[in-house]
């Protein structure tokens, strides 16, 4: 064979491998050098992203700190008595959403701390639009302002934050109710993933929203207790006092023939008032109740008549708690500094350093899952399904962190029960979300979320007939989904438009009941841990273990944290926190978590070198394996009923059925102290003076406790049953003790209120005691009871007073009694009697606060004596509000919810638009 070169010349085979071979060596170097080149650009690509990411996180921040200071500016000029003058800006923010929404600059400013609260709604303003009386000698017509604000009330409604006015509206079922229909800022869909449909749906119709304002209101009534100035203990003359029969008479006679027919509404009777008597008849459930009007309002009282607007609003400032007893995978740092985690229906932004919070208030019940996008800017949380049908269907909510407006509401018509978890793609940039509901067939659905208002559903199909603990996409294979649960993990490929299911196989090794966490190392392995304390490498692409580490803790595992330089950090219920390097290999750094903040359910990563760290005990805790980890929040791990404001200092004390008294204070928003009282805690209260603090139980006992040093001086039984409710009277020379054993104890306090004399009991409530009232002078109470009474006693004799028209005039020193003259209206359509738990009066202000079954605290006129009363609603709580209270200057406002665990605080600040007193 010849083999010749381009001039002719014949060349050797040796001289043409040789050329080969140099050849090849040519191409490898240049194919080594191009995988170079690629790695250079692909580390510079990463450069930028962390450096934009740097750049957005800055800028979040700066934009939330000028936030708070115009808050903080607002809020002052708000406590000085002055009126802000609204700038152009707040104009065009609350007039035109849709260039707010398209404006970064403008939309930040939706969310400004001094603003008022996008949870408000109010209530009665279609009542307010119609005249009270149909008769042509009496007509009286209320006009409405156009002023509008938000409510989180409604499922669409988009006020989403405690410090929001007017942010961008969230999807709304139609909008045929809206005339003028808003439209929110859209996001282009990211780069196309495996899971894009070909066939694009049809575009959704822009989406409306409910508005409600704190303007909306009919012309202020004059206060009905202007001129009533009560006696103590009622006289003759004034039980013998009749209207005047002169120029009223007329009036009287209209009165009383419109308040004799016995009209029906949704069921429920309208109340019936006998002027002649001065006697307001309401109806619970069917059953009437006698309330007796005040002397001074006999003669124009109207049951249906006009009542007042509140004079004062509320904001959300802090909440104390967090949801770490059921819930996994739900605390996590963003870029700003904040710690993002959600208790109830809140999600809170929390920054440590600058001891800020901000919240999220879409939802309408109780959060159960979070997941934070690449960008780490997005946040998607489910919730469950809730009291209303409508508002409170399960869905999945994706808002932006910064500017707290909704951007997208998913799932509202697929989700069956409950969303049980949730993660973003990390492949293709976060263009998708799967979530898996909680029904028996824990459906796992995935979306292209930010298509359209409500997302588009890609697929769905049947995930596991046992419970889901965790999802998550592969961050290597954008068509890789892995879950874990029950009695499996499996593994998920996205197929010819159908996804494809893999059990994992465990082989010989034992299989665990359940596998209880997983993460993905930066090259696509799999680590899952398990009840067993195991955990376990499953390589990529694979359904095989192909590495098993045994014991790694001692119990479940129920996080796994893998960091950037691969580097694993675990966490597990033996209350241990270890560390291990790429490899799986021990590094010697434990961290033993104290018994009373519980186990680790959550560990991520924080600032620099710290962790965060959600446990089983609600605490979220902060540190490193050199520093010990520190409370960053801590609360309440079971059933929440006692709360009592201090007398003198702005401090309030809790206490539940976790056995655990907390006195926290509301400037520095810390725990003062804790105690373990050792038995479930139903009620409290501060003694007058602020320097000793009942505790009474579930079992009939109740403690007297020292409020600064926590030393136990005496404790007391009285029967077997819950003690309801504790009250000193005004003097503090009486205790009054409610309990569920239908009886009212009187003790005299002596001693410094350290030592307490049984005076004798109060007997004739035909069911449990539910709430009391001091009269001013300290000689009577009234007390209500679980079957809808109302009764008056001589506290002194402990006797019952049979003529109760003799207390029309009682000025009483609290308003904790929901079935009153006072709080007629504070008692909606429909009501059964035991949907309003709690009910308390400001000090200082004509203010009534009421907690409800549903979860809404509402503000009303004090007193609320027309049915049907205006009120501000404000939502948060995702179970029944247990206790309302206001701290002694009126200045904040405490809530607490039941199941929720969550201790919620409000600022109080007066409402220009309408009357104090």
């Amino acid at each position: 064979m010849r083999i010749e070169g381009e001039n002719g010349a014949p060349v050797s085979p040796g001289s043409s491998a040789a050329s080969n071979s140099s050849a090849d060596e040519m191409i490898e170097n240049e194919n080594q050098s191009l995988r170079d080149r690629v790695a250079d650009l692909e580390k510079k690509v990463h450069e930028q992203t962390d450096e934009i990411m740097c750049l957005r996180s800055t800028l979040a921040d700066v934009l939330r700190r000028i936030s708070t200071i115009e808050g903080a500016r607002a809020l002052a000029n708000n406590h000085a008595g002055g009126r802000a003058t609204p700038t152009k800006d707040t104009v065009r923010l609350r007039h035109n959403n849709s260039d707010s929404a398209r404006d970064v600059s403008k939309r930040a400013s939706s969310y400004l701390p001094g603003r008022s609260p996008s949870s408000t709604q109010i209530r009665g303003a279609h009542e307010a639009s119609k005249p009270f009386n149909s008769s042509p000698h009496l007509r009286v017509t209320f006009s409405r302002r156009g002023v509008h604000y938000q409510s989180t009330s409604s499922l669409y409604s988009d006020g989403h934050s405690s410090s929001s006015v007017s942010p961008a509206p969230s999807p709304s079922p139609t909008q045929a109710n809206n005339p003028h229909p808003v439209h929110t800022a859209r996001h282009t869909t990211p780069s196309p993933s495996p899971f894009a449909s070909p066939a694009r749906p049809h575009q959704l119709g822009v989406l409306n929203k409910r508005w409600a304002s704190t303007s909306d209101f009919a012309t202020p009534a004059h206060h009905q207790y202007h001129h009533l100035a009560p006696s103590p203990t009622p006289t003759n003359s004034q039980l013998a006092r009749r209207p005047n029969s002169g120029s009223l008479h007329n009036l009287n006679h209209l009165r009383s023939s419109n308040s004799q027919l016995n009209l029906s509404r949704h069921g429920a009777k309208e109340a019936q008032y006998n002027g002649e008597e001065g006697i307001v008849k309401m109806y619970l459930r069917g059953r009437p109740i006698n309330l007796y009007v005040p002397t001074p309002m006999r003669e124009t009282y109207v049951p249906n008549g006009p009542s007042s607007s509140p004079p004062a609003k509320l904001k959300l400032e802090w909440v104390y708690g967090y949801r770490g007893r059921d819930c996994r995978n739900n605390v996590y740092q963003l870029p700003t500094g904040e710690i993002v985690y959600f208790v109830a229906a809140v999600v809170v932004l929390y920054n440590v350093e600058d001891q800020m919070q901000r919240h999220y208030l879409g939802h309408t019940d109780d959060i159960k899952c979070l997941a934070v996008h690449p960008n780490k800017l997005l946040i998607a949380t489910g919730q469950t399904a809730g009291h209303d049908r409508r508002d409170a269907r399960p869905h999945i909510r994706v808002w932006d962190s910064v500017s707290l407006n909704t951007l997208h509401v998913i799932g509202i018509s697929d989700i069956e029960r409950s969303v049980a978890c949730l993660a973003f793609s990390k492949a293709d940039g976060g263009s998708l979300l799967v979530a898996v509901d909680e029904a028996p067939d824990h459906n796992m659905s995935v979306w292209d979320w930010s298509r359209g208002e409500r997302g588009y559903k890609l697929l769905e199909t049947k995930c596991s007939a046992d419970q889901v603990l965790a999802v998550d996409f592969s961050p290597v294979d954008r068509s890789t989904i892995i879950t874990c649960g029950k009695n499996h993990i499996s593994f998920w490929n996205y197929e010819s438009g159908m996804l494809a299911k893999r059990m994992g196989v465990f082989e010989n090794r034992e299989r665990p009941k359940y596998v209880t966490s997983i993460s993905f190392t930066d090259t696509g392995n799999v680590i899952s841990g398990d009840s067993n304390g195991n955990l376990l490498i499953w390589q990529r692409g694979g359904n095989t273990v192909y590495k098993m580490v045994r014991g790694a803790h001692d119990g479940p595992v129920f996080s796994i944290l893998v960091q950037k330089d691969g580097g694993i950090i675990t966490g597990g219920k033996d209350g241990r926190i270890v560390e291990w390097d790429r490899d799986l290999e021990r590094t010697g750094n434990v961290i033993e978590i104290p018994e009373q903040y519980g186990s680790p359910r959550v560990v991520t990563s924080g600032r620099g070198s710290q962790l965060v760290v959600g446990t089983t005990r609600n605490c979220v805790l902060g540190g490193t394996f050199t520093f010990p980890l520190r409370p960053v929040m801590q609360g309440h791990t079971e059933e929440l009923w006692a709360l009592a404001p201090h007398p003198g200092h702005h401090q309030f004390l809790t206490a539940g059925y976790d056995r655990t008294c907390y006195l926290w204070d509301t400037m520095a928003h810390t725990i003062v102290w804790s105690k373990d009282i050792g038995e479930h805690a139903q009620s409290a209260a501060f003694s007058n003076n602020g320097e000793i603090v009942i505790i009474g139980t579930t079992s009939g006992r109740w403690f007297v406790m020292d409020s600064e040093t926590r030393e136990m001086y005496s404790q007391h039984q009285d029967g077997n049953e819950p003690i309801q409710v504790l009250k000193f009277s005004p003097n503090g020379q009486y205790l009054a003790v409610g309990s569920r054993d239908n009886n009212i104890y009187i003790y005299q306090v002596s001693e410094d209120c350290r030592k307490y004399t049984r005076v004798g009991r109060c007997q004739g409530h035909s069911s449990f005691v539910t709430h009391l009232d001091w009269s001013a002078d300290s000689q009577f109470l009234q007390t209500n009871s679980g079957d809808y009474e109302l009764l008056f006693w001589n506290a002194g004799l402990c006797r019952q007073i049979a003529q109760t028209s003799q207390m029309r005039d009682v000025e009483w020193a609290t308003q904790s009694c929901t079935l009153t003259f006072a709080t007629l209206g504070i008692w909606p359509e429909g009501t059964d009697g035991t949907d309003i738990n709690t009910c308390a009066k400001a000090n200082q202000m004509d203010l009534l606060a009421t907690g409800d079954d549903f979860g809404k605290i509402k503000l009303f006129a004090s007193p609320a004596c027309q049915q049907r009363a205006r009120c501000l609603e404000y939502g948060g709580h995702s179970s029944h509000v247990t206790a309302v209270g206001f701290l002694q200057d009126d200045s904040r406002m405490i809530s607490t919810g039941g199941r929720d665990t969550a201790v919620m605080q409000w600022v109080v600040s007066s409402n220009s638009s309408s009357s104090h007193r």
